[in-house]
């Protein structure tokens, strides 16, 4: 028994070939552990909202809202170059050319190091003067300013932990990303509450916090690279300039298209600031509890970018279309479930992160969810379609569906303005998805149609 425990455990733990096998069994399969990576991320964050919001306050909640669209503009581009720089590894472990995966590995790590050097005294330094133009109300100000900035000096840890979970996930183990992803949340959690109840650090305690556990996530997935046996040696770690300029046409593409979109969470959030400090903590609980729920369908989405990359670079056709299919099917199945059960758990959710003494803000935030719950397919299918791009080596085009979110974010801040309130808001992200989707669609069927398709 305890052999066959161990057996199931070894398989379980085995990479993935996605050039092989159904193609619907292997996305789940693969999705998975990415699924249940992002459920104990975002089920963190809900834990570590509650934790700001009960042992420091709402305006604490309030500060973690307004910095969102900041983490989405430079986290995002962090995330999205990340998974570029590792698109060209899963083509060349599709190819199952493994000098192109030695190379491409130890040159995305020198382009890696450049990044955080870059990245990180330029966002601390603009950190005030950004949330200052954002219109921050002045009563949650100062606390946002020091949870942005020591979350921007996270950078390195940020690049870290992202880029060495993307090249696991090229080489088709999404398990032990997940494994050390919980390892770290659960450092965090820990973290945070000696940070914030032992030494009274407040918000400062969880943002440092979060950066630490990243840290050490990311240094746990470096141990799991030996297991490849990819015999690196002194002449694989020189610059290759013609690996780093792929890297940097397919990654730099994903990060920007990221920042695009947040652009235009960043206009939406300064038009949410002028609404008040109640609609932040609203919006922003609301949001979280949001993202619990649709982060399964942004993981469907990063299995399907590995599962193309693999399969272009196998050139199978076939399998690719066939993977594109079966994605969509997954996204609405789940979309249907995720909807009933965001309505029956909203008020819960909301009243435990912001408390019972608040009604108002618990109803409005009950409103949002309402409203951009039946949007969920349309957030879903965008991520196959943009996702299947990316793993085509077309990050490029994802920027413009990137625009569409940027444009719709845009519209619905400007509305809000213009006296529709909370309402457009709550409508926001439905109109940004749907000009990004609308979009996608229209460009992969484009390039699938090529001739020399598999030849880009």
């Amino acid at each position: 028994m305890i052999l066959k425990t161990l057996s199931i455990r070894r398989k379980f733990m085995a990479p993935l070939k996605l050039t092989e096998g159904r193609p619907i069994r292997q996305i789940i399969l693969f999705s998975l552990p990415l699924i249940g990576g992002s459920l104990f991320q975002q089920l963190y964050n809900f834990i570590d909202t509650l934790i700001v919001g009960r042992l420091i306050g709402v305006d604490a909640v309030a500060a973690i809202g307004a910095y969102y669209p900041l983490s989405f503009l430079i986290m995002g581009f962090v995330q999205g170059t990340c998974i570029g720089f590792s698109i060209p590894l899963s083509h060349s472990v599709g190819e199952e050319n493994h000098t192109a995966v030695r190379q491409y590995l130890t040159n995305a790590v020198w382009l890696c190091v450049a990044l955080a050097v870059i990245l990180t005294p330029l966002m601390v330094a603009l950190t005030p003067t950004l949330l200052t133009a954002l219109h921050t109300p002045n009563q949650i100000l100062h606390l946002t300013i020091i949870f942005t900035a020591i979350s921007f000096l996270g950078i390195p840890a940020n690049i870290l932990f992202n880029y060495s979970a993307d090249a696991l996930r090229s080489f088709g183990d999404a398990v032990h990303p997940l494994y050390f992803l919980i390892a770290s949340l659960v450092v965090n959690v820990i973290l945070d509450l000696i940070f914030i109840l032992v030494f009274h650090w407040g918000i400062a305690g969880a943002a440092i916090a979060t950066v630490i556990s990243e840290f050490i996530g990311g240094l746990l997935n470096l141990t799991v690279f030996p297991k490849f046996h990819l015999g690196l040696t002194h002449k694989d770690w020189a610059l290759n300039w013609a690996r780093i300029k792929k890297m940097n046409l397919i990654g730099l593409p994903m990060g920007f298209e990221y920042s695009v979109s947040a652009i235009g969470a960043i206009v939406m959030q300064d038009a949410i600031n002028l609404l008040g400090t109640s609609i932040i903590a609203a919006q922003s609980a609301a949001e979280k509890i949001r993202q619990l729920f649709t982060l399964p369908m942004e993981s469907v989405g990063a299995a399907m970018a590995t599962y193309q990359a693999q399969n272009f670079g196998a050139k199978q056709r076939g399998r690719m279309k066939r993977g594109i299919i079966d994605g969509v099917w997954i996204q609405v199945i789940y979309s249907a479930a995720a909807f009933i059960i965001i309505n029956l758990a909203k008020t819960p959710l909301v009243t435990a992160i912001i408390g019972p003494g608040h009604p108002d803000i618990i109803r409005e935030a009950n409103y949002y969810i309402i409203i951009i719950s039946c949007y969920f397919p349309v957030h879903g299918i965008l991520m196959i379609f943009r996702n299947t791009l990316q793993g085509w080596g077309h990050s490029f085009y994802a920027i413009f569906s990137g625009m569409g979110e940027l444009i719709g974010r845009t519209a619905a801040g400007w509305l809000s303005i213009a006296g529709f309130g909370f309402t457009a808001i709550a409508y926001a992200n439905p109109l940004a998805w749907g000009l990004a989707l609308a979009y996608c669609l229209l460009m992969v069927f484009r390039v699938f149609r090529r001739k020399n398709f598999l030849d880009d």
